[in-house]
This record gives C-alpha cells, sequence and structure tokens, in this order.
C-alpha cells in the first residue's frame, strides 16, 4: 500500500516513518507537515495514495477537517497524542486510530485492517445490496453471492466511504449502501447505533467504558452524539434489565 504522512510535528513524522519501515508492503510517498501541501499532493497524484497517516490536532485546518477532502478510494488512520480525539476520528470515515506514542504492534494492526479493507472496497459491488429481510435474518448481495447472515452472528457493522462492512465471527462482508439504510432493516431489541460509522449486536458486547465498546478483539468508539442514548437508554433499560 502507497502511504503518506500528515503531521505538524518533525518528531511525530519521524517515528510514523520508522514504524513504516518496519511493516511489511508499505511504501512511503512522501510526508507534510500540514493540511495544505498534503492536498496540493493529493490533487497532483490521483489516484496515487491508498493510505494517509493523519494527524488530528494541527495548526490551521485540523485532520478531521482536512479528511472531509480526502478522496473516498483513499482511507485513513488518525494519529494523536490526545485520546479524547480518538472518538471524533469516528464521526468521519477513518478505519482506525492510533494513540501516540504508537507501539508497532498496534501500528501493523491498524495497517492491515486497511489492507483488508481496501480489497474489500476493490471488488465489484455493482450487485451489492440487502436483497431481503426477515425477523431472524437478511440476505445480503455482495461478490456477486447471496449471502445469508443470522442477526445473532453479526457482530457489528461498519460503515466505510460508501460501503458497510458486516462482520461475522468468521468473515467480512462489504456491499454498497449507507449505514442508515441497514439500520432500518435490523432488529431494534439488541443492535443499536453506537457512531456515526457503527452498529454493534448487544449480544457480543463483552465490555465497555465511557468512550469504547469492546467485541472480540475489536476496539468500537461511542460517539458523542450517540452516548446518552445508548448508555440511559440502552445499556441501563434493555441489557441491564435482562441480568
Amino acid at each position: 500500500m502507497k502511504c503518506i504522512i500528515v503531521d505538524d510535528e518533525p518528531l511525530a513524522r519521524e517515528a510514523i516513518k520508522m514504524l513504516i519501515d518496519e511493516t511489511e508492503d508499505l511504501h512511503l510517498l512522501g510526508t507534510f507537515n500540514g493540511a495544505e501541501p498534503a492536498g496540493i499532493f493529493l490533487k497532483d497524484n490521483p489516484n496515487t495514495v491508498d493510505l494517509v497517516f493523519l494527524d488530528i490536532q494541527m495548526p490551521g485546518i485540523n485532520g478531521i477537517e482536512f479528511s472531509n477532502s480526502i478522496p473516498k478510494e483513499t482511507l485513513v488512520v488518525f494519529t494523536t497524542a490526545f485520546s479524547e480525539f480518538a472518538v471524533d476520528s469516528y464521526e468521519v470515515d477513518a478505519v482506525d486510530y492510533l494513540i501516540k506514542p504508537i507501539r508497532l504492534e498496534r501500528f501493523q494492526k491498524a495497517v492491515e485492517k486497511a489492507r483488508s479493507y481496501s480489497k474489500l472496497v476493490k471488488i465489484d459491488h455493482s450487485f451489492s445490496n440487502i436483497e431481503t429481510s426477515t425477523d431472524d435474518y437478511l440476505f445480503v448481495r455482495a461478490e456477486r453471492k447471496m449471502f445469508k447472515l443470522h442477526f445473532k452472528d453479526i457482530l457489528f457493522i461498519q460503515g466505510l466511504k460508501d460501503y458497510v462492512i458486516l462482520h461475522t465471527e468468521n468473515q467480512k462482508i462489504i456491499t454498497a449502501m449507507n449505514i442508515k439504510t441497514i439500520q432500518e432493516q435490523l432488529p431494534k431489541n439488541i443492535f443499536v447505533r453506537v457512531s456515526k460509522s457503527y452498529i454493534v449486536n448487544s449480544l457480543h458486547i463483552n465490555s465497555l467504558d465511557n468512550n469504547t465498546i469492546y467485541i472480540k478483539e475489536s476496539e468500537i468508539p461511542i460517539g458523542n452524539i450517540y452516548r446518552d442514548y445508548f448508555f440511559k437508554e440502552f445499556v441501563t433499560k434493555k441489557m441491564l434489565g435482562r441480568f
């Protein structure tokens, strides 16, 4: 994957460059100290950059604002020294976020996630859609096939660019639609929207804190505008009510 680094701090750029050097199949095209030079590079080199490592807090145009101008074919991994900004990164279409100082293992996990999504997005999704749904399952058309997914088997759903990715225990299925469309097909007693980009199946929540839901090995951020409903209405009344 071809990537660039956008960060106003020289030491941070160098640290990420060292992580890239330690990671197989990543090719660094350039480093930039802000959104403006990075934006010029992306404009002058269309369809070239696969992945952007993007700092959130920068002078002038910050990373969240800049991400909205990045081409939809290019994936974003946010980097930040402030954990409170991590939740904001999922209010836009980000693959992952990394808290500085970034550990190599965590960095490579984010890269693998981006690599997996990049492959999925490049598949022909001309015939992607929800074909039908019942009280127990739905049929999703993806990759020119029909997939029957029982609701109980769906761990969570992620919206990414113009797609949704349905995560189960054994597979990821991507289909071309927005997250609001698929939300309308899901049973509201077990599925809940927790951010702009995520819907979770409450049956599979292993643990949670004020900002994050943990399902298997995945960490799912709770968006600011969804937090009150999730904790007051869903966690307290529905989840805890089962026990």
